[in-house]
């Protein structure tokens, strides 16, 4: 068993199938089919069935598909460690989060980080979900992961806070003469919803059925800075993290009555590391979950 035969696998999984993993590896899919069947040998039976335009993994592949890529991981990180102990200006580390985070909170983060240290870089992977995002460090994706606490976490989680969700609507909306609005209030408008899939989505379903309705959609996106533009633009009330509004935004702005938040944490797998450790540092100093600009619109 070799790292290039984990490599082999974790991109075939992660592309698809042989023909694209063939491709982005720049090696012949025969080449491919034997380092596979290679690495079967090795582990003893089938990792992967070949269906006709894509591939699945054999419950010993789903086994194996973690474990492949932490070896993959601590292979880079060892290359990296053995580079810098040779004064070499290199590094890397992997970042894992949602959407709404990476748009809202992690900018002014991953600035202060390059300042800091710029001979270590980010590679930013982007989920729908946080349940995408768990099962994702899980595997092995990341070395730290940025976005609301999985429940059964079995390694470190370094509370961030609570961020707050807002209401946004045009500044012409009958409710646009406060600060403050019932989600029941609006029950019978149509809504600027996320798409399926999309945790916020879920959200906005928990929030409007804690407030007794079901939000029915005017619209659905994919993009949470779509959102706030779409209700700014009147189309229907969008409830958005209020860390992805930028200052002079055009909408107005409602808070919640009861309040809408979500908790945010770093959290890493058992062991953790160095890079890691500064990384949460910064995070917990520059992640600003609400901000200043927000708050003076509500108040």
């Amino acid at each position: 068993m070799t790292l290039r035969q984990l490599e082999y696998l974790v991109t075939i999984v992660d592309a698809g199938s042989f023909t694209r993993a063939a491709e982005l590896l720049h090696v012949t899919q025969p080449a491919l089919s034997h380092q596979v069947r290679a690495l079967e040998r090795a582990t003893g039976g089938p990792l992967l069935e070949r269906l006709p335009r894509s591939v699945r993994l054999t419950p010993m592949g789903r086994a194996m598909l973690p474990h492949a890529r932490a070896t993959l991981a601590a292979a880079r990180k060892s290359v990296a460690a053995a580079r810098q102990a040779a004064g070499l200006q290199c590094g890397e580390i992997m970042v894992a989060t949602v959407y709404s985070v990476s748009l809202g909170v992690l900018p002014p983060v991953l600035k202060a980080w390059r300042r800091a240290h710029p001979e270590v870089h980010v590679r930013l992977f982007e989920h729908r979900h946080a349940d995408e995002l768990a099962a994702a460090m899980a595997q092995g994706q990341a070395d730290l992961a940025v976005g609301p606490p999985p429940s059964d976490w079995d390694g470190p989680v370094h509370p961030l806070g609570e961020e707050e969700f807002v209401v946004v609507v045009p500044p012409d909306d009958p409710a646009a003469d406060g600060t403050r609005v019932r989600l029941a209030d609006l029950a019978e408008r149509e809504w600027v919803h996320y798409a399926p899939g999309n945790g916020l989505a879920d959200l906005l379903d928990q929030a409007c059925a804690a407030a007794g309705f079901q939000p029915r959609a005017a619209v659905r996106t994919e993009q949470t800075a779509a959102a706030p533009s779409l209700a700014a633009a009147g189309l229907g009330p969008a409830l958005v993290p209020a860390n992805v509004l930028p200052p002079r935004f055009a909408g107005h702005l409602l808070r919640p009555d009861p309040p809408v938040r979500r908790r945010l944490a770093a959290y890493t797998r058992p062991g953790g590391d160095p890079v890691s450790a500064a990384f949460t540092e910064i995070l917990r100093r520059k992640a600003v979950l609400v901000p200043g600009h927000v708050q003076r619109c509500l108040n």
